[in-house]
């Protein structure tokens, strides 16, 4: 195909690209109707075609998209880089380096393990709100960040060096999504002189928040990433494109965080899973960039696998803004007009599967929760929806709870704040001097004391408050995740919001753990510059850390005497936070209610200190005189917001901010790495371990007999209920390891900082606290029911579990496979939702999993299994799980399987209940591309792409 034409960049100068309005010349009328997304990911394809791993037959394909009938191809998309986040990133450079070991052991040269196109890793995820409501909470929560993640960053120091293509940006930069909009995207790129679309996929769910800039990417597993970057294209079947048309703008007093809600509340259910969503029409292109990158974001929330914004003039005045050279902007500009892609479609002028219409003046104020990010509530009904969940079951989203404990209190020992120096609260601290100097004690005082300025007594003033905690008390309000704290709109409303509390004289609730995590260091530029912080920090929303804190479960503890409370009053508490998550304990595990907002409602609800009230009529405090106040008399007006958004798009900020990275953290230069191609295992770490991925071989074919059920599981069970990123049990499987090991529990740190090691994950899979096994009725947590006789053997311990009784799921596993007893899970509707978290794919792999049958499958967990050499499997009858979901003492055989395994064959579960007649059931095979088939029998990804660099 002769497609390769010329345009002039932004230097003047002639650059090659391959056309896609030549290609339409050359047999393909209908090309400039397709939808933009639809047209990047063909460009790809046309670019990359060299008759073995994308062929003329694929352009083809896709040129001829037909947006109503898609049909069933896959699409070999090869993406020009990778974006990954430490919790995802370490345990893929972990994987990369046991595989460059792999191939010296089969007598290659390390080297020939490298990235084929460039990765960026954030270091994002790894702090912690320790420490929270002063000033010196930033420097304290990343003096602990950089003790307890030494090992994992001198690891990552070594990929540094080791990897030509691999590079990191330290930790306190920012979250990587908006460092991916600030910093890493480029609109274009260009190698041996053709320029091509910024595409790429990341090891975080929310890679979609790129989209708002008109860059194609989104969330895949860390094993997925680890294939695209060793040079296999990212295959997926040919996506349902739904267009979303907007019209209108936003009223007073409504925020992009509200029209987020909607759109993820209209568009999940709709049903847009493993589609895209492409936002079009005069809406979207008034919409500022910030707020597309904002609706972007919330893709893995609506389901979608992108959230897309064509570019435009927006797009480019907010690269020129952020200190994008001129020249690159020019090119950016240029290169898509030369392909026909500039600008907002308008209504008829592309072909969408489905089309959705919203108006944005019909948004109104809303939360979302207090368990789905899908779940909107108004706020006027947000009272009235409180109490109606709190006696509803756990199956209906609700509490299950009495009408009878509703009004349980129970009194708190605190004392009031009072205003204090930090030179006075620093010098309460005994452990200060060591503190500063790094001493690993200083762990065991975090662990102990974890919010100074509420623990001790001297610091406060006034005598003892009357404080009680009862049902929807709030005890954590965070402005924090990507979403929000990279629109500098919510931002400021949410400054504003406190320069009018401050004003009144309204204060926060000492058992409130407020916070402020900003997206980047951008944020504090310009809200110093505005003069919000100070706003902010007197109402103790100081900066804690720049990254993702609350809402990947790094909120850090909560006060003794609070935990006691919960504990007594069996209390339904709540947090507040501007983020993208609220499952299950993701936030903390003792608070089982909380609620997505607006950074401006999260200081609202804070200062008003519970979630049971309706905010447009009930005050949320009352000002010095006395007098009642409610929120209409602290909510900025647009025109409030626009006066100060001029300081937040500043070009020469964010060039200086982002011209240094490598010595933009001092303790990050202090790191020290090994040195040379291969990496040097410690065998006595706890973080750090050589995973077992090399060691299986191919995947056994044939059918799967006399196989035990590990689990079963109801619906909406996320990855972060199989494998949580939060903190770790000392009475848990992974929690006893580290104890063994001589961990103590203050620095057991967390699950998504010991992703590299398969130890504690293993142990740790399955183990959420709020997860529940259908084989248990009314039992939360990580156990099961196992049907043996044989003990497990741990160090240091011998477990004998006696058959029929409850025990964890990672001691049934261990007993289970001594036995050489085949096992699989079964689940629900979107089994696997939420995060892109490979550890929910590997964890499951280790526990000796050989498949996991579902109604349904989230897009990306269902990829990870595959990935691992773990069977997914659906009901072809949804209706079909309620004949096995409350089975205990029962096998199971899925038939079918032996010969040639093709795509999305069917295959039979024959279902032998103890003491019951054998039962059969239809099942769907959901390997769905004849790559995934290659995947899965080769023992999942990592050997598939080993096996192919060595033969290549």
């Amino acid at each position: 195909m002769d497609t390769l034409r010329t345009f002039t960049t932004g230097s003047g100068a002639e650059g090659k690209f391959y056309s896609l309005p030549a290609l339409a010349e050359q047999g393909f009328p209908k090309l400039s109707r397709l939808p933009v997304s639809i047209r990047i990911v063909l460009e790809s394809v046309l670019r990359c075609v060299d008759g073995r791993k994308v062929s003329v037959e694929d352009v083809q394909n896709l040129a001829n998209y037909n947006a109503k009938a898609p049909g069933e191809y896959e699409i070999p998309f090869t993406v020009a880089r990778i974006v990954l986040q430490d919790f995802t990133g370490v345990p893929l450079l972990v994987d990369v380096a046991a595989m460059r070991d792999a191939a010296v052991a089969r007598g290659a040269a390390p080297e020939k393990i490298e990235p084929l196109v460039p990765v960026d890793l954030v270091v994002d995820h790894s702090v912690q709100v320790d420490f929270a409501g002063s000033q010196a909470s930033l420097d304290r929560n990343m003096a602990i960040e950089f003790i307890r993640n030494r090992e994992r960053y001198e690891f990552l120091k070594w990929g540094q060096q080791a990897f030509e293509t691999f590079s990191v940006v330290p930790p306190g930069i920012g979250i990587v999504h908006q460092v991916n909009l600030e910093f890493l995207a480029k609109g274009v790129l260009e190698k041996n002189g053709v320029w091509y679309p910024d595409t790429l996929v990341g090891t975080d769910s929310h890679t979609t928040m790129i989209n708002g800039l008109g860059v194609v990417g989104w969330g895949v597993g860390g094993i997925e990433a680890e294939a695209g970057m060793l040079g296999q294209p990212v295959t997926f079947l040919v996506p349902e494109v739904v267009g979303v048309y907007l019209t209108g703008e936003l009223k007073e007093g409504v925020t992009a965080t509200d029209l987020t809600l909607r759109i993820t509340e209209m568009l999940r259910k709709h049903g847009v899973v493993g589609k895209f969503v492409e936002f079009f029409g005069p809406g979207a292109e008034a919409l500022s960039l910030p707020d597309r990158g904002t609706i972007a974001n919330m893709a893995p929330e609506y389901g979608a696998t992108m959230g897309f914004f064509p570019v435009d003039g927006e797009t480019i005045s907010y690269l020129r803004g952020t200190g994008r050279s001129e020249e690159l902007c020019q090119t950016v500009e240029a290169y898509y007009k030369a392909q026909g892609l500039f600008g907002i479609p308008q209504k008829g002028e592309c072909d969408y599967t489905d089309l959705l219409e919203l108006d944005l003046a019909s948004i109104v104020p809303a939360v979302a929760g207090p368990k789905r990010p899908q779940d909107r509530i108004d706020v006027p009904a947000l009272r009235d929806k409180f109490n109606t969940l709190f006696t509803k079951t756990s199956g209906e989203g609700g509490f299950g709870l009495t009408a009878e404990q509703r009004d349980r209190r129970v009194k708190l020992s605190m004392r009031e704040k009072a205003g204090v120096s930090v030179d006075s609260l620093l010098s309460t601290d005994s452990n200060h001097e060591k503190f500063e100097g790094g001493a690993r004690n200083e762990v065991e005082m975090v662990a102990n004391r974890p919010t100074p300025d509420v623990v001790d007594e001297d610091v406060f003033a006034g005598g003892p408050r009357n404080l009680e905690l009862a049902h929807g008390s709030i005890l954590i309000a965070a402005i924090t995740s990507c979403t929000n704290t990279s629109n500098p709109s919510v931002m400021i409303a949410a400054g504003l919001v406190a320069k009018k509390a401050n004003a009144l004289g309204l204060t926060v609730a000492p058992f409130v753990k407020t916070s402020l995590a900003p997206g980047s260091r951008v944020v504090t530029e310009y809200f110093e510059a505005t003069g919000l912080q100070k706003e902010l920090d007197q109402l103790g929303f100081q900066t804690v850390g720049y990254g993702c804190t609350t809402c990947i479960g790094n909120s850090g503890p909560l006060h003794p005497a609070i935990e006691g409370a919960i504990k007594e009053g069996d209390l339904v508490c709540a947090s507040v936070l501007s983020g993208n998550r609220n499952f299950e304990a993701r936030v903390h595990g003792s608070i089982k209610a909380n609620f997505l907002m607006s950074p401006p409602l999260v200081v609202a609800y804070a200062l008003a200190g519970r979630v049971d009230l309706d905010l447009t009529t009930e005050p949320l405090g009352n000002d010095k005189s006395g007098n009642p106040v409610f929120l209409k008399d602290l909510w900025p007006t647009h025109a409030e917001v626009k006066e100060q958004l001029a300081a937040a798009l500043k070009p020469a900020v964010y060039q200086n901010l982002y011209g240094d990275l490598d010595s933009a953290n001092p303790k990050w230069a202090e790191i020290s790495g090994t040195t040379g191609a291969t990496y040097t295992w410690d065998q006595a770490s706890t973080y750090i371990q050589s995973p077992p991925f090399f060691d299986g071989g191919a995947t056994k074919t044939g059918d799967i007999l006399a196989a035990r059920p590990l689990g079963i599981f109801g619906d909406s069970v996320t990855t972060d209920h199989i494998s949580p990123a939060g903190s770790i049990k000392p009475t848990s499987p992974a929690g006893k390891f580290l104890l063994e090991n001589g961990v103590p529990k203050a620095e057991f740190n967390s699950y998504g900082a010991r992703r590299g090691n398969d130890r504690v994950m293993t142990r740790g899979t399955f183990a959420n606290v709020r997860i529940k096994n259908q084989m248990i009725p009314g039992v939360e947590g990580g156990y099961t029911l196992y049907f043996g006789s044989r003990p497990v053997s741990e160090p240091d311990t011998s477990i004998s579990l006696p058959a029929g009784k409850p025990t964890f799921i990672y001691d049934a596993s261990m007993a289970y496979q001594e036995d050489g007893t085949n096992l699989i899970v079964i689940g629900g509707e979107d089994y696997g939702m939420g995060s892109s978290r490979d550890w929910a794919a590997k964890g499951s792999r280790l526990l000796g999993v050989k498949a996991v049958i579902t109604k349904s499958f989230e897009r990306i967990h269902r990829s990870n299994l595959i990935g691992m050499g773990v069977l997914p499997l659906n009901f072809v009858d949804k209706a079909d799980y309620d004949r096995v979901k409350d089975l205990q003492d029962v096998t199971f055989d899925i038939t079918g399987l032996s010969g040639e395994l093709k795509p999305m064959q069917t295959a039979t579960l024959v279902v032998r209940p103890a003491g019951g007649a054998s039962f059969e059931i239809p099942l769907k095979v959901r390997i769905d591309t004849p790559a995934e088939v290659d995947y899965y029998l080769a023992g999942g990804i990592l050997p598939y792409v080993l096996d192919q660099i060595l033969e290549a």
